[in-house]
């Protein structure tokens, strides 16, 4: 059987009116409660440090710039400079992994709010999902809120904060058996971080009940990305994933405000890029400049929409939720 041409959409007409509808609930929601809607550049002269996220580069007029990995940088500059609450919904920009999940090219809804919990976060990021869920194929029974190193201990008998790679390593071959071949235990090498995806993408994240959105949350401090670690025990960031039917929808922060620690954490960043041998990425300046000059108290999420209609609507292939895959054609 020949194949679609190619340049017909990815997504059918009805896949396409869910998408616009899911972005006009999106802007009620934040309308609703009194949250401003930005726009930021795509193309930024500064990309992440962080060593599983790959950035795209891009060349303007022999100009060097990176297509963002998520407009967060940004958003943390307006909120410095006196924004009040703010959203986007916008296009970001990925290298690496492309599959039936994953796209070079997505859209994320990015929210932040001044003085609220972290648990207020996650019940407004729950509302908003569930929202968008609303009347469509997979309904979302409840949410259920777990603990990351509650998790690894239950599946794993390990624990996350104080586990060797040699442990964990180990924990794989266990759980895993074929799965861990010579191959895929060079690739990961002596990558704790690494590890411990494995164990959590394999071993873990399958156990999630069917239709029920599982908040995640307690990470350990080593995985705190941007966000600060809990005033009560600083060996766990302030941090959150939500998941639906085994897909990751969302990453959310009791963002950190301390900009020498932030810079430490690029730094931290770029010494285990050397070591897996990435390619070297320089901080952002504005951003440490903006921390400097005092970023709010404040949380925020960043939410994958095409992930949300891909589960909410059960397709197998993200693709449903495009009008056209990145590079179609």
């Amino acid at each position: 059987m020949s194949s679609a041409p190619t340049w017909q959409p990815a997504a059918n007409v009805a896949g396409l009116q869910r998408r616009a509808a899911a972005l006009a609930q999106t802007r009620q929601f934040f309308a609703q409660r009194d949250v401003l809607e930005v726009e930021t550049p795509i193309l930024a002269r500064y990309s992440v440090t962080e060593p599983h996220i790959q950035s795209i580069r891009a060349t303007v007029n022999s100009s060097e710039y990176w297509l963002r990995t998520s407009p967060e940088y940004h958003m943390k500059r307006l909120l410095a400079a006196g924004c009040p609450d703010i959203y986007q919904i916008g296009k970001s920009f990925r290298g690496g992994e492309t599959g039936t999940r994953h796209q070079p090219e997505f859209t994320m809804i990015e929210w932040y709010r001044h003085d609220i919990t972290i648990k207020q976060l996650e019940k407004e990021c729950c509302e908003l999902i569930t929202e968008l869920g609303r009347d469509r194929k997979i309904p979302i029974c409840e949410n259920r809120h777990v603990s990351y190193c509650g998790l690894f201990q239950k599946f794993c008998r390990i624990d996350p904060l104080t586990a060797t790679v040699s442990e964990l390593r180990q924990a794989a071959q266990n759980l895993l058996k074929e799965t861990v071949n010579a191959k895929l235990a060079a690739d990961l090498g002596d990558d704790r971080l690494a590890w411990l995806d494995l164990l959590a993408s394999h071993v873990i994240y399958p156990t999630f009940p069917a239709n029920v959105l599982i908040v995640v949350a307690d990470y350990p401090h080593d995985q705190a990305m941007l966000a600060r670690l809990q005033p009560g025990n600083r060996l766990l960031a302030d941090r959150f994933e939500i998941f639906l039917n085994g897909i990751e929808l969302a990453n959310g922060f009791h963002e950190l405000r301390d900009a020498t620690e932030q810079a430490s954490r690029f730094e931290e960043d770029r010494r285990r890029r050397s070591k897996l041998g990435l390619p070297d990425m320089l901080p952002d300046p504005e951003l440490l400049t903006a921390l400097t000059v005092g970023l709010p108290d404040c949380c925020g999420v960043a939410v994958g929409l095409d992930r949300v209609l891909m589960a909410v609507d059960g397709h197998p292939h993200i693709k449903a939720t495009m009008s056209f895959l990145p590079g179609q054609g």
